[in-house]
């Protein structure tokens, strides 16, 4: 992974724990999501230097996945730590397309890709990314990202 690349990946470890697991021992699919989410967050407030619970809670700014799709390729096990590694792969006016790989070691545990579409939590409506927002991205996002985008 060249330098470029690594700069715009955002990695978080999570160890998986029992509330994560079914009977089985396993993770209950789910739950991948919940991290994904938490991900999110993280990024947000860790990364992009926007808090995320701010945001959402005083600023009233959205951001719900309106497309996802996912595939499990092996289980993940109470006490492992898998690492979760984001990816934007698309910055439109209104959304953000995200790449979300879990894997433990070199083994990939599951892939995600979303689209997370900025809202007015008042209105309900989609809103064009707040430019503070659009500013920490174009700071993480990958330089071929950025000239799709202005291409676009």
């Amino acid at each position: 992974m060249n330098g470029a690349a690594r700069e715009a990946t955002f990695e978080w470890p999570v160890r998986i724990r029992f509330a994560h697991c079914d009977p089985a021992g396993i993770v209950f699919f789910p739950q991948y999501l919940v991290l994904t989410n938490c991900l999110v967050e993280d990024w947000f407030t860790e990364r992009l230097g926007i808090d995320y619970a701010h945001m959402i809670g005083v600023r009233r700014v959205g951001l719900p996945i309106v497309k996802l799709e996912c595939e499990f390729s092996r289980p993940s096990r109470m006490g492992e730590t898998i690492t979760l590694a984001l990816t934007v792969t698309t910055l439109g006016r209104r959304s953000i397309g995200l790449d979300i790989v879990g894997s433990h070691g070199d083994e990939i545990r599951f892939h995600a890709t979303q689209v997370l579409v900025t809202t007015s939590l008042e209105t309900g409506a989609s809103i064009d990314i707040p430019v503070d927002i659009r500013e920490a991205l174009t700071h993480f996002v990958a330089p071929s990202i950025l000239s799709e985008e202005k291409s676009s």
